[in-house]
């Protein structure tokens, strides 16, 4: 009887003093992140550290940046490169993107009209422009704001038809104390699971935890 409890001593001891765990496994693809207007990669600092205290190592993440006022055509081609460069280097078959504001036309332009959608398993949109903003109306001299428009060309192509076209899940946090994405219900796009974020200002979206986690736990789905 003392030799077997010696045994779950050790046991115990081994389990006391082993490594510690971390808050949640990492997902199974590498993740993009993508900025929106007058952004930069410098944007997902915060998210970055969030997503290693969830296990993912600094090799999995990868932010994407880009000229913000050039059309959202050309940053969604040039996305388009970014990701197969990633995919190289990673030997993974898919990416998990999650962007914020402009970032949603960028990543589904991308996805629906330059087929990137296969590339995708996961796109998590935060504070999205994905249906437009009226906000855009401060900044026309730029061609990315002319498209972020309701009811610019562009929005209407991105928007006809199925707006979350292939096997990806899509999932949207959106809030009415936005500010920015005006109305702020034109985060939300049809047939994604779309999160109602009780108050939530627009930069603050990319430094919240409770939704980075959320984002997190969507990835890991």
């Amino acid at each position: 009887m003392r030799r077997l409890f010696g045994v779950l001593l050790a046991a115990l001891a081994m389990v006391v003093v082993g490594p510690p765990l971390v808050a949640g496994a990492a997902g199974s693809h590498p993740v993009v992140f993508v900025h929106g207007y007058t952004g930069s990669a410098s944007n997902w600092a915060f998210a970055e550290a969030q997503f290693r205290l969830n296990g993912y190592d600094s090799a999995d993440l990868h932010p994407f940046e880009y000229d913000w006022s050039q059309s959202n055509e050309t940053s969604a081609a040039e996305l388009g490169a970014f990701i197969d460069q990633v995919r190289a280097e990673t030997g993974a078959d898919q990416v998990d993107i999650v962007n914020h504001s402009m970032g949603g036309l960028v990543t589904r332009w991308y996805m629906k009209e330059l087929g990137g959608v296969e590339n995708v398993a996961h796109w998590a949109s935060l504070a999205g422009a994905n249906q437009g903003t009226t906000f855009a109306s401060a900044c026309l001299q730029y061609a990315s704001c002319r498209e972020m428009m309701p009811n610019s060309p562009f929005e209407v192509r991105l928007n006809s038809g199925d707006q979350t076209p292939g096997d990806a899940a899509y999932a949207t946090w959106y809030s009415p104390c936005d500010g920015i994405i005006v109305p702020y219900t034109n985060t939300r796009v049809e047939g994604a699971d779309n999160n109602l974020v009780a108050c939530e200002t627009h930069i603050a979206f990319l430094t919240d935890a409770t939704i980075l986690g959320e984002v997190i736990d969507f990835f890991e789905s």
